[in-house]
């Protein structure tokens, strides 16, 4: 019930952060913008955190979880309200800010619970259903914020999905024992993030993290601007990016059989050149319906590696540093979340989003490389 408990707590807060996300990409095109800023407004959800993700993870490792994943609730519930309260576009680029940061605070603060609750051997499994949770809320998130635009306009979307990180928080402020948290180490000496990359089975980690990063969240950019251009209705879009995400919720409940029979770096390799075949083909597709199975066999892919990841790196990381570590690793995914939409929408502005798709591919098939010759290293 413990990790019920967690699990739940994260996928409201993450519901929220991705339905907004979701909702900030096609209100802006509605508001006029180009694909261009509208890659900018999506780049701010990432900014800040790409800035304060290490700070913020070795604040958690300091004074625990609870407090800043409390205020991550409090902060994503008010952004999500701000487009609803002020609808224009530059609401939404200081909404995206704040529902950046609010989500890095409680993405961080729930790897740390995830991980030092229950035993080491069962690390693996744990982080398995705290990838469930992601996979619930991103099936339910884009379908909740597609109908929820048609059926009520762009700027109330942001008023119900407000609802689901506000239960999250009452949830949390009704729960009176501390949240799990790894051992406390006092610091002795400086800490510099270079350390954690002189780290082997750390520095390989971060690399085939950042790799899958960009392959999973830029489909959060990509697919929203596709759907557009192919004039799809905003609820056939959450349809699409729903069943994305419902195939990361099947891989991920048969993943904790998978982990105990094929090794994890193998799997890592495999998952990302299926990842990888997907984004490939993406160009040539044009109906909703190849659309959704092919966004089913991606979720396939993308969604067997992020437990495993988050394992590996909780594993990897040294003793008393693992929120700072789960911290590095966030600022490497905001950092391409910042870069890669401004650079993404001038692109598909000048070549269409085909180049893109074929870049995606082509990222992940060096990811399953590296990881294929990893099984073999020390």
């Amino acid at each position: 019930m413990q990790l019920l408990y967690f699990v739940a707590l994260n996928s409201l807060g993450h519901l929220g952060f991705v339905g907004c996300r979701m909702t900030t990409t096609l209100f802006a095109l509605k508001l006029g913008a180009s694909p261009a800023l509208a890659g900018t407004v999506v780049a701010m959800f990432a900014i800040m955190p790409m800035m304060l993700s290490v700070t913020a993870g070795r604040l958690i490792d300091r004074v625990g979880p609870r407090r800043p994943v409390t205020l991550g609730l409090a902060i994503l519930t008010g952004a999500t309200l701000l487009p609803f309260l002020f609808p224009a576009l530059g609401t939404l680029l200081v909404s995206s800010v704040l529902a950046g940061v609010s989500f890095m605070l409680l993405h961080i603060g729930m790897n740390s619970v995830i991980g030092a609750h229950g035993r080491p051997e069962q690390r693996a499994i744990n982080f398995s259903w705290l990838a469930l949770s992601f996979s619930v809320s991103n099936s339910i998130g884009p379908l909740v914020a597609g109908y929820a635009i048609q059926g009520f306009g762009h700027a109330v979307a942001f008023a119900v999905l407000a609802v689901s990180p506000a239960i999250g928080l009452a949830l949390l402020l009704l729960r009176r024992r501390p949240l799990p948290r790894p051992r406390h180490v006092p610091a002795t000496g400086e800490r510099r993030v270079l350390d954690l990359f002189r780290v082997a089975g750390l520095r390989r980690t971060f690399i085939v993290s950042g790799m899958l990063a960009t392959g999973w969240d830029l489909y959060g950019f990509l697919m929203p601007l596709y759907g557009t251009q192919l004039h799809l209705e905003p609820a056939k879009i959450g349809l699409i990016m729903s069943t994305f995400a419902i195939a990361t919720l099947v891989v991920r409940l048969a993943l904790q059989i998978l982990i105990r029979r094929v090794r994890q770096w193998l799997l890592i390799a495999g998952s990302m050149s299926l990842a990888a075949a997907s984004y490939l083909l993406f160009p040539f597709v044009s109906s909703a319906a190849l659309l959704i199975a092919l966004s089913f066999v991606l979720g396939l892919g993308m969604g067997c590696s992020q437990p495993v990841i988050m394992s590996l790196l909780y594993e990897a990381s040294p003793p008393g540093r693992q929120s700072e570590a789960v911290g590095v690793r966030t600022t490497m995914i905001n950092a391409s979340q910042t870069f890669i939409p401004l650079g993404s929408g001038a692109l598909s502005a000048a070549l269409g989003v085909a180049p893109l798709f074929w870049i995606l591919s082509a990222i992940l098939l060096g990811g399953a490389w590296f990881a294929r010759h990893r099984i073999r290293a020390p």
